[in-house]
């Protein structure tokens, strides 16, 4: 359940009342594909820093170790150690990111095996019996993720067998949660927004999957290929249409400038796997914007990786001997930075949160952007 807890003009602070917690909106779901952060960041890590909901990756943990595995184990939370909500996304997502492996039909999706090329289904009842085997706390509709540009008559065609998904996503999760063996029989479902960049597909879109009456929406299909100012547009076009008192979710965004400007469009859920891949890359976010920590003027700099952060990293560790670590391929380099990262995007969502309780969110934004100067 989704309570609104305040609003200024679009921007939206709430709480989201789930089977394994209470989540305060806007929030920031920290990605863990393959039931991990990437990085060596246990879940007692993210605990530390904040985070408030783990992602994982249906398609890939039912590859391995396999979902049956996970659902004899307890379930994902049993198996992972990790008590706080779960979001699990549909396998979608590899519709479009394997696009040279598969075939879409009616039925739904046949793949080959990113790992050992052996053949797959995965329809939309196929989705919801993994996600349910998972037990995570929200699980995601199955559909396809469309990539940017694509012809109108694709989307539409894409779009219309999507809710023709939606609506067996809806049927086969009412059947699976009243089953006497599932293991979480409150799993929720969230319905996915498509459309490309055309408004128009996206607005009938978006009214038609709110008559499902569904746990939450997600817009999705966006950062696959669009310029960021055609992703604010098609927000700005879809929120309005969307129920407003259920949460609303942005799937794969973003950069912390992308979080800013969506939250201040209506946006409470965000997740992206950009934090922790820049930070195993050396990469990592601070008040000014993103540094690399590979250049060679941080060798001797005593200081932490941002002077204001309180996540584990910088109370303990240089610039200077966090780029020792990668240069000397110490994976311990990568723990840092992933740690450091998340840690920036959680503090960020709390720091949201505040702003809006305090109704200075606009001043926070533009403070925000002014200090990254689109480095971020």
């Amino acid at each position: 359940m989704y309570k609104l807890l305040k609003s200024i003009g679009k921007v939206r602070r709430g709480e989201f009342t789930t089977p394994h917690g209470v989540i305060q909106t806007p929030v920031f779901m920290n990605v863990g594909t393959l039931a991990a952060i990437k990085g060596a960041v246990s879940t007692m890590d993210l605990k530390e820093i904040k985070c408030q909901v783990e992602l994982s990756n249906t398609y890939h943990l039912s590859l391995r170790p396999g979902d049956k595995v996970i659902e004899q184990l307890g379930g994902l939370h049993k198996f992972m150690n990790w008590d706080r909500p779960i979001l699990t996304d549909s396998g979608g997502f590899q519709v479009f990111s394997l696009s040279n492996i598969r075939k879409i039909k009616e039925e739904g999706v046949y793949f080959n095996s990113h790992i050992d090329g052996r053949k797959i289904f995965m329809g939309p009842e196929e989705s919801m019996q993994i996600q349910s085997n998972l037990a995570s706390t929200i699980a995601m509709a199955f559909d396809e993720c469309i990539p940017n540009p694509s012809p109108r008559s694709y989307v539409e065609a894409s779009v219309e067998r999507t809710t023709r998904w939606l609506e067996r996503c809806k049927d086969e999760m009412n059947r699976l949660n009243s089953l006497e063996n599932t293991i979480n029989k409150k799993q929720m479902l969230f319905g996915i927004n498509q459309g490309g960049i055309y408004e128009d597909i996206r607005i009938e879109h978006a009214k038609t999957i709110s008559k499902f009456d569904l746990d939450g929406y997600a817009i999705g299909g966006l950062a696959v290929g669009e310029t960021h100012e055609e992703m604010y547009r098609i927000i700005d076009a879809v929120v309005p249409h969307l129920p407003q008192h259920k949460p609303i979710y942005l799937m794969g965004v973003g950069l912390p400038s992308n979080i800013l400007e969506a939250v201040s469009r209506g946006v409470d859920f965000f997740d992206c796997v950009l934090p922790a891949r820049n930070g195993r890359h050396g990469h990592v976010f601070t008040k000014h914007g993103k540094i690399n920590l590979f250049n060679a003027k941080y060798e001797l700099d005593e200081s932490p990786i941002d002077e204001r952060c309180q996540c584990p990293t910088c109370r303990n560790y240089s610039r200077a001997y966090i780029r020792h670590l990668f240069k000397a391929k110490e994976m311990l380099a990568l723990r840092l930075c992933v740690l450091h990262n998340l840690y920036f995007y959680n503090s960020l969502m709390e720091e949201i949160r505040d702003s809006i309780d305090g109704d200075y969110f606009e001043e926070l934004k533009k403070e925000k952007l002014g200090m990254w100067d689109g480095r971020a």
